[in-house]
C-alpha cells in the first residue's frame, strides 16, 4: 500500500510542479491526488472516517482562518486603506524599499503568524510596484521573512504553537533561543537581493487601474478600515491565547465586527455607491482556487501521516544518520516537500520529553527548521502557498530565483544556531 501511496503523491506533486507547461491549474492535479490516496488508503485499511474527519477538521480550521483572514485584507484594499502605509513611503530606491519590507514582514510575522502576514504585504507591495517582475521577486522575501520571523515566536506559526502547546519549548527561550538564527535566515538572501537590485528605481503601478477609484471613500473610512482591519488581525493571537479557542475562531469573529462597522459607516450610501466596499463583496473576490489546492495539497500529505510514512522516515533517519543536528536539518529540507505540520507532529510522536527535555536543542532546533525550511519552495509553507495563488507565481520560477537564496539563509540560519547552543 505504502509504495503505491508514495507513487501517487510523487506523480501529484510533479504535476502541480509542471502545472505552466502543463496548462493545467494546480488545483486538479491535487485533488485527484487527494482522491486517489484516500481510495487507496480506504481500500487496503478498511474504515478511514474517524481518520478523515480529524483531517478535515483540521484543514477546516486552517482554510476558514486562510479565507477570513484574505477577506480582511481584501476589504481594506477595496477602501484603498493601504495607502496610510504607501503614502508614507517616500523613497524611490529599491533597495530600501526591500529592506523596509522584508524587517516590517519579519517583525509583523511574529505578532500575527505567517500566513497572514505574507497576505497583508502582498497587498502593500501591489500598491506599491506596477513591475510584475518586481512584485514576484518582493513577493519570494516575503515568504522567506514571514517564515523567519514565525519561527521565532510562539504565536508566528503553527509548527511552533504545536510545540509549545505540546510543552517541548516555552516562549521566552524559544525567542532567546532563535531570534538570530530567523533574523540571519532572512537577512542573508535579502542582502543578496539588494545587491542584484542596487540602483533599481522603484517602478510605481498605474493608479488608474485601481477599481476602487470609481468609488468615493473618505480619508476617515481608509483610515478607520485599515486600523481596525490591522487591529483585528493582531487580535487574534491575543484571542487564542485568552479563550484558548483555535484561531479560525478568531478571525472569524473579527470578520463579523469588521463586516457590521462596514455596514455602520456606509448605511447612508445607496446600494450602488457601497456595493464595491462591503465585505460580501470581498468575500466574491477572494482567491477560491488557491484555498481548494491548499484543501487538496493538505488532503493528499495527511495520508502520508496516518499510514505512517512520514514516521517510519522519520526513524530510518534516526538509525540511519544518528546525529540530532543532521535529522532535524533534513526535516527542515523534507518540510519544502510535505507539508511540515505532520512532519513536526511524527517528530512530537517519535522524540518524548523524558528523552529530550522541554527547551532541549532538539526541539528549538526543530521549530527553526521546520519554520523556515519550507521556504525553500514555493509550496512548502502556508505563506507560500498563499503567495503563489495571490501572486500567481510559477514553482519553477520560484525554483529558479528564489529557491537557492532561501537554501542560504536556510543553512546560515542552521549554522549559526549550532554554533550559538554549543557556546
Amino acid at each position: 500500500m505504502n509504495t503505491f501511496l508514495i507513487i501517487i503523491f510523487v506523480l501529484a506533486y510533479a504535476a502541480i510542479a509542471l502545472e505552466h507547461p502543463f496548462k493545467v491549474n494546480k488545483s486538479a492535479p491535487a485533488l485527484i491526488g487527494a482522491g486517489l490516496l484516500w481510495t487507496i488508503y480506504a481500500g487496503f485499511t478498511g474504515h478511514v472516517t474517524e481518520q478523515l474527519n480529524e483531517t478535515l477538521s483540521s484543514i477546516a480550521q486552517i482554510v476558514f482562518f486562510l479565507m477570513g483572514a484574505m477577506t480582511i485584507v481584501e476589504v481594506v484594499d477595496a477602501h484603498d486603506g493601504f495607502d496610510v502605509i504607501t503614502d508614507k513611503i517616500k523613497t524611490k530606491k529599491m533597495t530600501t524599499l526591500l529592506w523596509f519590507i522584508g524587517l516590517v514582514t519579519f517583525f509583523l510575522s511574529a505578532v500575527l503568524d505567517n500566513l497572514t502576514t505574507t497576505i497583508v504585504m502582498l497587498s502593500v507591495c501591489r500598491k506599491l510596484l506596477g513591475q510584475r517582475e518586481d512584485r514576484l521577486f518582493f513577493a519570494g522575501i516575503i515568504v522567506i521573512a514571514a517564515n523567519a520571523g514565525g519561527a521565532w515566536s510562539p504565536i508566528g506559526d503553527v509548527t511552533t504553537t504545536m510545540l509549545w502547546i505540546g510543552g517541548q519549548i516555552t516562549a521566552l527561550a524559544l525567542i532567546k533561543g532563535l531570534f538570530i538564527p530567523s533574523l540571519i535566515n532572512m537577512v542573508t538572501p535579502l542582502a543578496v537581493v539588494s545587491y542584484l537590485y542596487r540602483g533599481k528605481p522603484i517602478v510605481s503601478p498605474d493608479k488608474m487601474e485601481n477599481i476602487s477609484d470609481k468609488y468615493e471613500t473618505t480619508p476617515f473610512e481608509r483610515s478607520f478600515m485599515f486600523f481596525a482591519g490591522i487591529g483585528l488581525l493582531c487580535a487574534v493571537p491575543m484571542f487564542k491565547t485568552l479563550t484558548h479557542l483555535p484561531p479560525f475562531m478568531g478571525i472569524l469573529f473579527a470578520l463579523g465586527i469588521l463586516w457590521l462597522a462596514g455596514e455602520l459607516i456606509h448605511s447612508k450610501k445607496d446600494d450602488a455607491q457601497k456595493q464595491y466596499l462591503t465585505l460580501g463583496a470581498a468575500l466574491q473576490r477572494i482567491d477560491m482556487s488557491s484555498l481548494v489546492f491548499f484543501i487538496g495539497i493538505l488532503l493528499a500529505v495527511a495520508t502520508l501521516e496516518h499510514s505512517h510514512i512520514l514516521a517510519s522516515l522519520a526513524q530510518w533517519l534516526d538509525k540511519a544518520v544518528g546525529n540530532q543536528a543532521i535529522i532535524v536539518s533534513i526535516f527542515g529540507l523534507a518540510s519544502a516537500i510535505v507539508d511540515n505540520v505532520p512532519l513536526v507532529a511524527a517528530s512530537m510522536g517519535m522524540y518524548s520529553l523524558s528523552q529530550f527535555p522541554t527547551d532541549s536543542f532538539l526541539w528549538e532546533f526543530l521549530a527553526y527548521a521546520a519554520g523556515t525550511g519550507g521556504s525553500i519552495l514555493i509550496i512548502g509553507s502556508a505563506a507560500g502557498v498563499a503567495a503563489m495563488g495571490i501572486e500567481k507565481i510559477e514553482f519553477f520560477w520560484y525554483v529558479r530565483k528564489i529557491s537557492l537564496l532561501a537554501f542560504i539563509g536556510y543553512v546560515g540560519g542552521a549554522a549559526s544556531y549550532i554554533l550559538l547552543s554549543h557556546t
